[in-house]
């Protein structure tokens, strides 16, 4: 088969974990398919810096912005002229009007639930949203999925059968291990302005991340006495002032450290210096940076929600996020019980090494050769 892949996300550091997803799938496909073409389309500067692995790997520049109505009458002409057997769109923007055969990966459903500000204030946007995702889950020959969690969203709210659906979890980089030389560690800690026991979230800055009730519980934390710092990684978003708020309204402001987007490199050191990581999220697809932090040895408090405790087991202590008492009470418990600590910290190694890129890999291309 000759394989396209709108890979127009490849390792964009403003799609987080989507770049992620196409970055490591990617690599793990060309490693273990010793029969199909791929034909990647990309957007600079991933295009420029992505190298194929051999000759059955090709590149295209595509300047199509993703989210935009472009997406949706120019791209599907670009991918014709390459005539592929099927395509895979990593992300629910399909373009739905591209006539041949396509499986669309489906991360969660939270724009449903969580659609942001100015999904909110344009009834355009909202349109085209529901119907871009109706579109690429009715035409797309399968579609994968990450959780059972989001597999049964899927199901009772668009409507899709279940045979459709496949579930492929994420995995976690075998390069992320935790980091124990203490230059290294000291090195970042002075770039980034660490100087106490660190409480750690990594992800972007939205609604359904609750980072305002990371804030005020680590501002009860503070109250209590608890000498830390805490750490929120990602870009600022100007469309949630309600958390830029939180933090430079926290009478705790200095032991905020809001370093912005982090590196890939960096990110063992970051998870292997941290106390405790905190996932207090609303609604999650998969949740795979705690996994990260689990690979590197650190102890995980997440949210009781949607497809965390699937993906995490019995290795993270659960709070109700909503209750802004139970995540405080849950990082107390890690910060002063050694017991507790040392219990999360083995049991999340252990969790972690369930999840390999290599089976995503395998399973996505057993989705490939259904279709």
């Amino acid at each position: 088969m000759r394989i396209g892949i709108d890979a127009r996300m490849y390792g964009a550091s403003a799609t987080t974990g989507l770049g992620a997803y196409l970055k490591y799938l990617t690599d793990e496909l060309f490693s273990i398919d010793h029969e199909n073409e791929y034909v990647l389309f990309m957007r600079e500067p991933a295009y420029s810096i992505f190298q194929p692995p051999h000759a059955r790997v090709s590149k295209v520049l595509v300047d199509i912005p993703w989210y935009s109505w472009v997406e949706q009458y120019k791209l599907p002409f670009v991918l014709l002229k390459y005539k592929l057997d099927l395509v895979h769109f990593p992300h629910f923007n399909a373009a739905i009007f591209y006539p041949k055969k396509f499986v669309v990966t489906i991360h969660d459903i939270t724009p449903k639930f969580f659609p942001g500000p100015r999904v909110k204030r344009s009834v355009m946007r909202k349109w085209g949203y529901e119907t871009v995702f109706h579109q690429a889950t009715r035409r797309a020959k399968k579609v994968i999925t990450v959780s059972e969690y989001t597999k049964q969203n899927i199901i009772k709210h668009f409507g899709v059968a279940e045979s459709k659906i496949m579930v492929t979890p994420l995995g976690v980089d075998t390069q992320l291990k935790r980091v124990t030389d203490q230059d290294i560690l000291n090195g970042l800690k002075r770039r980034l302005g660490v100087t106490k026991p660190v409480v750690l979230y990594v992800g972007v800055w939205r609604d359904h991340k609750n980072i305002p009730g990371l804030v005020a519980a680590f501002n009860q934390l503070k109250q209590q006495g608890n000498d830390i710092q805490l750490v929120l990684t990602g870009e600022p978003n100007q469309n949630y002032p309600e958390i830029s708020d939180a933090i430079s309204q926290s009478p705790f402001r200095s032991d905020i450290i809001t370093p912005g987007f982090v590196a890939d490199t960096d990110l063992p050191a970051l998870y292997s210096s941290a106390k405790v990581f905190v996932l207090p999220s609303f609604s999650e697809g998969f949740g795979l940076v705690a996994l990260e932090a689990m690979a590197c040895g650190t102890p995980v408090v997440a949210a009781n929600t949607t497809s965390l405790p699937e993906v995490l087991g019995d290795a993270a202590a659960y709070v109700d996020p909503v209750n802004t008492q139970t995540l405080t009470e849950a990082i107390t418990s890690i910060l002063h019980d050694t017991h507790q600590y040392q219990m999360l910290q083995a049991r999340g190694y252990q969790q972690a090494q369930h999840y390999r890129w290599r089976d995503t890999a395998k399973r996505t291309l057993d989705v490939y050769r259904l279709v």
